[in-house]
């Protein structure tokens, strides 16, 4: 086989994973090309969706001077939260897991930093007193308050 000859096949086969990557039927190179290139646009159509969504879930207001990212992710038994504050806020720790407590959440799991910011990622899982399901939204919005009220007091 000459260099040429693989050359063409790596081509070939690189253009087959692009077709399959960006679930194109074309079957002309210029076609996968533009497929691939209409695929990327909606890739970033999606991130400055996602993008829009995050800075909407972080607060940051004149009564809340805390930039805050709150996410809280539903598992099969609990909830995945994942708190960051641009500070160290001595304290909220404390404040958040009180929330947890009065939402019947158990934390099975915890990773906490208070040097330069707040950072927690937790994973709570109901425990047997809580009869009344209770779903990410509501556990995101439990932690965003608990932090807005923290914050009037210090």
């Amino acid at each position: 086989m000459s260099s040429r000859d693989r050359k063409k096949a790596s081509v070939y086969r690189k253009l087959q994973r692009l077709r399959s990557v960006v679930n194109s039927t074309a079957v002309n190179k210029t076609s996968i090309i533009v497929d691939a290139s209409r695929y990327i646009e909606e890739l970033k159509e999606k991130v400055e969706v996602l993008d829009q969504e995050i800075g909407t879930s972080g607060i940051s207001t004149s009564q809340n001077p805390l930039p805050m990212q709150v996410a809280v992710e539903a598992l099969e038994k609990g909830f995945l939260i994942n708190v960051f504050l641009e500070k160290n806020c001595p304290g909220l720790l404390v404040s958040i897991l009180e929330i947890f407590e009065e939402l019947g959440l158990d934390v099975l799991d915890a990773r906490v930093s208070c040097q330069e910011n707040f950072q927690l990622e937790a994973i709570g899982g109901e425990n047997q007193s809580n009869a009344e399901g209770i779903d990410a939204q509501m556990v995101k919005q439990a932690v965003m308050q608990a932090i807005s009220k923290w914050s009037e007091n210090i």
